[in-house]
């Protein structure tokens, strides 16, 4: 997510910090720099315009250029005007007085409605609220089965269609059973269609006329760019939205179509899909977002993942483990588990102060993929090895490769990436090493 735009905006501002002094054509050539990194990221070019002219009025005045750090105050300008253009405060569900409270979900097809329904059905549902689920998609085989099957693992009720080829009808029918089945909020997957047509407008504009939404959220995939602000952008004109999912924002490095959306149609983004899995669902918070584009991490949303998902006499016994140095193989391939079900293993690296421009955490940090491997191949080493790699030598590896059914190279790799992680985490624990993590000083060894 935004990785390479904050890979290039963490350069730019890396040679604003090292003058003592800025002048104005100082600033003008950064600016040259971000407006090229966010085109290059996809961003919509009149929003650019907009957003770099905005900056450099902001930036030129005399209490930037004679600024004992000015370069930190661009960077705080630049920081604030993100802000801003991704909304300012982050933007809640409205439910209104009636219950149940029906939320449409709408967008072209493959934009990710169904699981999306049912990810946000499992967020209203951690709030307390009762949730019930209905698929209008009469067209695409087995969504209303996909919507059940995935809907039964959350708990939520789910909409039994009865063998109706009427969207309007079943949504209808939908709400009456929902309220007298005592749910607090009915979720509309609605169908979609591969453009935007007639037909498929004017089924939206029924359903939307019979029921009376709370809440009109687009679904928009993040890794269609552009397209998704466009094709929002319609959808806003000819049925009226509240606002916007974006989904598959773990896929996209570049962010453009969240950087743009705000600025284009006015309306916010409420919520953003960061993986595959029902959990996989955060609330969109342009200050933490704008946060994480800078390199700066995203403490509060980490904190909130960590609470849902870590245990917490875990979480202390592995804290002293690393105080004392007795950091295992075996916490290693824990830890690892225990992250991963907080969200993408990279998504958190971002999240965290400072780790993001940390190239050697990238490296050792393996992607999902790679966690069956890592486990099969601890599983195959004796506890002996597991509470002391040094002891791994070449023969050992061998056998570890062949009674995992992977290789030496995978075997060496496991051991690299477990020794720069007991690096990271002996440098998180000592005395000011939170400090030069920030900093992005850290030293490794090659």
């Amino acid at each position: 997510m935004f990785e390479n735009l904050t890979e290039k905006l963490d350069g730019i501002f890396k040679k604003l910090k090292g003058k003592g002094r800025l002048d104005e054509e100082n600033i003008q050539g950064a600016l040259r720099e971000i407006r090229m990194a966010l085109l290059e990221a996809d961003v919509n070019f009149k929003v650019v315009k907009d957003f770099i002219e905005d900056v450099r009025v902001r930036s030129v005045g005399q209490e930037v250029l004679d600024s004992i750090t000015p370069g930190q105050q661009v960077v705080k300008i630049v920081h604030d005007r993100l802000v801003e253009l991704m909304g300012g405060a982050s933007s809640q569900l409205r439910f209104g007085s009636r219950i149940p409270a029906p939320i449409m979900l709408v967008g072209l097809q493959g934009c990710g409605k169904t699981t999306t329904a049912v990810k946000l059905a499992r967020l209203i549902g951690s709030q307390n609220r009762k949730v019930y689920l209905v698929s209008a998609d009469v067209y695409r085989p087995a969504a209303m089965e996909q919507l059940r099957v995935l809907g039964q693992k959350i708990g939520a009720g789910i909409h039994d269609a009865g063998g109706s080829s009427d969207p309007v009808g079943i949504c209808v029918q939908a709400v009456e059973d929902a309220r007298r089945g005592g749910y607090e909020v009915i979720l509309v997957d609605t169908a979609g269609r591969l453009h935007i047509d007639d037909e498929m407008m004017e089924e939206l504009q029924r359903i939307k006329n019979m029921i009376h939404p709370a809440e009109i959220l687009f679904v928009a995939d993040a890794m269609t760019g552009q397209d998704a602000v466009n094709v929002a952008a319609r959808f806003n004109e000819l049925l009226g939205i509240d606002g916007v999912i974006m989904t598959k924002m773990d896929g996209d490095a570049r962010g453009g179509a969240a950087l743009s959306l705000k600025a284009v149609m006015g309306k916010p983004i409420k919520f953003v899909g960061v993986g595959e899995k029902i959990e996989a669902l955060e609330v969109f918070h342009p200050e933490r977002m704008t946060s994480r584009i800078l390199g700066m991490g995203d403490v509060l949303s980490l904190v909130e993942k960590a609470q849902a998902t870590v245990d917490e006499k875990e979480a202390r016994d592995l804290e002293r483990k690393f105080r004392k140095n007795e950091f295992t193989l075996e916490d290693f391939r824990n830890q690892l588990k225990q992250i991963r079900k907080m969200g993408s293993l990279q998504d958190i690296i971002g999240m965290i102060p400072g780790f993001g421009r940390i190239k050697a955490l990238k490296e050792a940090t393996p992607d999902d993929g790679e966690l069956v491997k890592i486990s099969a191949m601890i599983d195959s080493m004796t506890n002996q090895e597991r509470l002391n790699y040094l002891i791994i030598d070449g023969q050992r590896r061998k056998r570890i490769a062949r009674g995992s059914g992977t290789t030496v190279q995978d075997v060496n790799r496991l051991l690299k990436n477990y020794i720069e992680m007991r690096k990271i985490m002996k440098k998180m624990t000592s005395k000011g090493g939170m400090k030069a993590l920030r900093r992005g000083n850290f030293p490794f060894n090659r």
